[in-house]
C-alpha cells in the first residue's frame, strides 16, 4: 500500500512524499528515523492502485547492467546504502527503479540487503536474491556481484541470439500472410465481374479463389474475430498448469525444434547451478531456483523428483541420467566433477561449451526454415497468379 505522509523535517520545513509500507506505524517509524517529525500519513488508494496494475518487466540487460555496476562501486569502496542511491537516480526501467527507491529505504532502518530484495521478488529473480544473500553470510558481495553481472550478460545474449534467430521467420510469415491478403482483398475483386460477364465456365481453382476472396470481403470479422478468440484461448490454455506441462513436454519432444531447445535448456541449468553451487548455496536449494529458471514445466517436475532421490543419497550425475532431458555428455561431466570434486567448474566450463553448440543451432535452424518458408510463399503466391491467369487465356482464345 502506498501512503502519503506529511512531516516536519529537522530545519523546520513541511514537507511531503509517498511511502510504500504494509502499515501505517511503519511509515511513522521510518519518518521517525529520518528524524522527522510526522504531521499526517494517510493511504493514497489511487497510487496504489496504479502500482498493483504495472506489469513493467525488468529484463535480463537491465539486471546485467545493476549487477555491473553495483559491484563496480563496491569494489570501490562505497558503502552499499550509497551505492543503492546512486543506482536508484540513474536506473531508467521505471520497476526496478521504484524497487531500488524502496531497498534503499530499508536498508536505513537496518535490513539487510537481501532481506529487502525479499520485499521485491516480482523485480529480482531467486537467484540473485539467493546469490546477495551468500554473499553477506560469505563476506565477498563484490564477487558475487561480479558473478552476477557476467550470468546476466550471459541469459541476456543467449536471449538475444534466440530473438535474432526468430525475426526472420516471423517477418516472412507476416509479409506472405499480408501479400495474399492484399491479392484476395484488393486485386482479385477487379477481375470478379470480368469473369462472371464472360459467361465462361471457370476453371476450378479460380472458383476456389473467387470464392475466398468473397468470404474474406463480407465475413473479414468472423476471421479475425476468430483469430482473436483462438490466440485468447491459447494464452489461456498456456497459463494453466495442464497447458503449462503441454507446451513444455511438445518443446523437448519435437523432432525440428528438440536438439536446440535441449541445448538451451541444457547451457542455462549448467551455467545456473555452477553459480550457485559456485557461492556455497547447498546442492538441493539450487536445484529448486535451477528449476524455474529453466522455465519448463516437465523439467522442474522431473528435477523434484530427482530432488527426493538426492536426498536419499543418489548422486547428481545418475538424477540427471534419469530425467532423461539432457545429452549424454552433461551426465559425463557431471560425473567427472563429482568424482573430482570440482563439479561447479565442470558445469561452467559445460554452459560454455552449450552456449556455442546453441549459436550453431540456432543458425542451422534459421538456415533450414528459410527457403521452406520461401517456397511455401512461392507456391501459395504462384497459385493465386495462376487461378487469375487461365481464365484470361481462356478468354483471349475465345476472342
Amino acid at each position: 500500500m502506498i501512503y502519503k505522509y506529511k512531516a516536519i523535517n529537522g530545519n523546520g520545513e513541511i514537507v511531503e512524499g509517498f511511502f510504500e509500507s504494509s502499515s501505517e506505524s511503519e511509515v511513522i517509524n521510518m519518518l521517525k528515523n529520518e528524524e522527522y517529525m510526522p504531521i499526517s500519513v494517510e493511504k493514497d488508494i489511487e497510487k496504489s492502485a496504479k502500482i498493483e496494475i504495472r506489469t513493467s518487466k525488468v529484463k535480463k540487460k537491465d539486471l546485467a547492467i545493476f549487477c555491473r555496476q553495483f559491484y563496480t562501486m563496491v569494489d570501490a569502496g562505497i558503502s552499499i546504502i550509497r551505492c543503492l542511491d546512486i543506482l536508484s537516480v540513474q536506473t531508467e526501467n521505471k520497476t526496478l527503479k521504484k524497487s531500488l527507491e524502496s531497498i534503499y529505504i530499508d536498508l536505513q532502518k537496518g535490513i539487510t540487503l537481501s532481506g529487502a530484495m525479499k520485499r521485491h521478488e516480482k523485480t529480482f529473480p531467486p537467484i540473485l536474491i539467493n546469490m546477495i544473500e551468500a554473499g553477506e553470510v560469505s563476506g565477498n558481495l563484490d564477487n558475487i556481484l561480479e558473478r552476477m553481472a557476467v550470468h546476466f550478460e550471459k541469459e541476456n545474449k543467449l536471449e538475444s541470439k534466440i530473438k535474432s534467430a526468430l525475426i526472420y521467420p516471423v517477418v516472412l510469415i507476416v509479409v506472405s500472410i499480408a501479400v495474399v491478403i492484399f491479392m484476395l482483398v484488393g486485386v482479385m475483386p477487379t477481375f470478379i465481374e470480368m469473369f462472371e460477364n464472360s459467361g465462361a465456365e471457370l476453371p476450378s481453382i479460380t472458383l476456389l479463389l473467387l470464392n475466398s476472396s468473397k468470404f474474406l470481403q463480407r465475413y473479414w470479422y468472423l476471421i479475425f474475430g476468430g483469430i482473436a478468440a483462438l490466440s485468447f484461448l491459447f494464452i489461456y490454455y498456456k497459463s494453466t498448469k495442464e497447458g503449462k506441462k503441454a507446451l513444455a513436454l511438445l518443446k523437448i519432444k519435437t523432432p525440428f525444434i528438440k536438439i536446440t531447445n535441449q541445448k538451451i535448456i541444457t547451457s542455462r541449468f549448467t551455467r545456473t547451478l555452477s553459480t550457485l553451487m559456485s557461492s556455497g548455496i547447498p546442492l538441493l536449494e539450487a536445484l529448486e531456483i535451477v528449476g524455474n529458471i529453466v522455465n519448463n514445466a516437465v523439467i522442474k517436475e522431473r528435477l523434484q523428483d530427482g530432488m527426493e532421490g538426492i536426498k536419499k543419497g543418489v548422486s547428481l550425475s545418475k538424477t540427471i541420467r534419469d530425467m532423461e532431458v539432457f545429452p549424454p555428455m552433461v551426465y559425463s561431466m557431471v560425473n567427472i566433477g563429482e568424482e573430482s570434486g570440482s563439479l561447479d567448474n565442470i558445469l561452467i566450463k559445460t554452459a560454455d561449451f552449450y552456449d556455442e553448440e546453441v549459436e550453431l543451432s540456432l543458425q542451422k535452424m534459421t538456415t533450414l526454415i528459410e527457403p521452406v518458408l520461401l517456397i511455401a510463399m512461392s507456391v501459395v503466391i504462384g497459385f493465386i497468379v495462376i487461378a487469375m491467369a487461365l481464365p484470361m487465356f481462356d478468354l483471349v482464345n475465345t476472342i
